[in-house]
């Protein structure tokens, strides 16, 4: 009898401990797919099937343990390890064995009390929502004629004050034929007029925007990209009457299909002050860019090309946005300062068109007058690449279509500020986290320009909200100059320019300081 009662005690624990250990949906797998799968794995949205419960997800369980046990998927090609950017999508070692086990188990369901409630995401956007919409009035029939083709399609905004924008977001109508897009601002009106020209919606115009005073937004729909908000206190202005220019490559298909798209536009919150523009220099394979010129590949052979950009003056690097068709292979972007410091911008090892990206930094790249930004990008022109279009492979070089190849690598920045080294980007946790600058202590930033004639640039950021002080001294601790007094500020990032007017030469020192802190930084006055 005892024996009995031990071996059923035995028994007993080894299920319990059994069951302990069992990965579930619920308590395990639930976690992983919400946080890193669903938000594209939703209704309306690219993934190809719905994710957001355990019937689905066991229904696609097989092929998630097989796409996450090769990283195809969550998908990012950049390497983690060369640079960082915010929102890097993947999984854990841990989380990939994980799915795995609860594959092989027979994916049990566990305790569904356990499992955590689907993040509540926001509808028609992986952003947020939107502050205007503005849709397609029709739309735009594509002809089955196998040819690529570039439409403009011209959306008024109906804004009746200038605002500045944070971010564009392209809600594809039809993605499968909808190859990229771009955005530009039209003040002119000369958009509607060219589209009153034509028959169909909109107007074709092959790699521009058809307007020569069209100004480009730096931000972009390609496949597998997902719009991103600038950080705190950057944007870019979209003035009151102003239409909206949109670029539509649409790719070569055999049938005729329709599309009619949408897009979102959000703009400043009006709390906050944006004070500097985000500009864009694309780097092209054309003059002087390309050390190994032209850009041409011939057939059966695999080509990387070297394109040099030198920087003219001093900016700080947000994001970086390579880009390529079907030979692409790989990129790597480096810069290399005048003192020979090299800095990583991207690698990515095996490039696919269908997951490209808008690639934000972690932390702003400050990059000094004369730095160099060499960027390697290859190419297989080969019988052995599957996406080669061409069968078998032909002479390629740049084009517009699909067919074509590009090497185009936009570079996003805005001009430098004081501080920016020191600066620190969120990660994006979520699909609506906006990309905030966080500031980790009180700091006043080196006077700029040092010496000076007469106007000096100066930052500092503080980690709270605080009333200050700034006053100009000489070094025997005597006020010459009085700039603020007892004024509040917010914490973050702020910057101003002080005229130092009849200040004698001399050496003085900028005083910042509260109740909370003193800093000090040294500047020279001259002629």
């Amino acid at each position: 009898m005892k024996k009995h009662f031990t071996f059923n005690l035995f028994l007993f624990l080894l299920i319990s401990f059994q069951m302990q250990s069992q990965v579930t949906y619920s308590e395990h797998i639930a976690p992983i797919i919400y946080d890193n799968c669903a938000v594209c794995h939703r209704a309306g949205e690219i993934g190809p099937m719905a994710l957001t419960n355990y019937d689905e997800v066991k229904t696609w369980g097989s092929m998630i343990e097989y796409v996450t046990s090769i990283k195809y998927m969550p998908p990012w090609l950049a390497d983690k390890e060369f640079s960082t950017f915010v929102g890097e999508r993947g999984l854990t070692d841990d989380e990939i064995q994980m799915i795995k086990e609860w594959v092989t188990d027979g994916m049990p369901q566990g305790n569904p009390s356990l499992e955590p409630d689907l993040p509540v995401f926001p509808t028609g956007s992986q952003v947020g929502t939107p502050d205007l919409v503005l849709s397609f009035a029709e739309s735009y029939i594509h002809e089955g004629d196998l040819e690529d083709q570039y439409q403009i399609i011209v959306l008024p905004t109906g804004l009746t004050e200038d605002k500045m924008v944070k971010a564009i977001e392209m809600r594809p109508g039809n993605p499968g034929i909808v190859h990229h897009s771009l955005f530009a601002v039209d003040e002119t009106g000369n958009g509607q007029i060219k589209d009153a020209q034509t028959p169909e919606y909109g107007f074709p115009s092959f790699g521009d925007f058809g307007v020569q005073s069209a100004e480009q937004f730096p931000q972009a729909y390609v496949p597998g990209a997902k719009a991103r908000k600038f950080y705190t206190g950057i944007g870019a202005p979209m003035p009151a009457g102003s239409d909206l220019l949109v670029q539509m490559h649409y790719a070569p298909i055999a049938t005729t299909q329709s599309d009619s798209s949408t897009v979102n536009i959000f703009f400043a919150d009006p709390g906050e002050t944006i004070d500097r523009i985000v500009k864009q220099e694309i780097m092209l394979p054309f003059g002087s860019t390309l050390t190994n010129g032209p850009f041409l590949m011939q057939p059966e052979t695999v080509k990387t090309f070297h394109g040099i950009y030198t920087v003219p003056t001093k900016v700080s690097l947000i994001g970086i946005f390579p880009h390529a068709h079907l030979l692409g292979k790989d990129w790597t972007v480096i810069s290399v300062s005048p003192q020979g410091d090299t800095t990583n911008l991207i690698q990515i090892y095996d490039w696919d068109f269908t997951w490209q990206n808008m690639y934000f930094f972690e932390q702003f790249k400050v990059l000094t007058p004369g730095t160099k930004i060499h960027a390697y990008a290859t190419y297989d022109n080969t019988s052995d690449n599957p996406y080669n279009p061409n069968n078998p492979p032909q002479t390629v070089g740049w084009g517009l279509g699909t067919e074509d190849e590009m090497y185009y690598l936009p570079l996003v920045y805005v001009n430098y500020m004081p501080g920016d080294e020191d600066i620190v980007l969120s990660d994006d946790p979520t699909a609506v986290d906006d990309l905030n600058l966080h500031f980790t202590k009180d700091k006043l930033y080196p006077v700029y320009p040092n010496p000076t004639s007469n106007e000096i640039t100066i930052g500092f950021s503080l980690a709270t909200a605080d009333k200050i002080n700034l006053e100009v001294m000489d070094l025997q601790g005597r006020v010459v100059k009085r700039v603020l007094s007892g004024d509040f500020h917010l914490s973050g990032h702020h910057q101003m320019r002080i005229e130092l007017g009849n200040v004698a030469n001399g050496i003085y020192l900028l005083n910042l300081r509260s109740d909370r802190f003193s800093l000090s930084e040294k500047f020279t006055k001259t002629n």
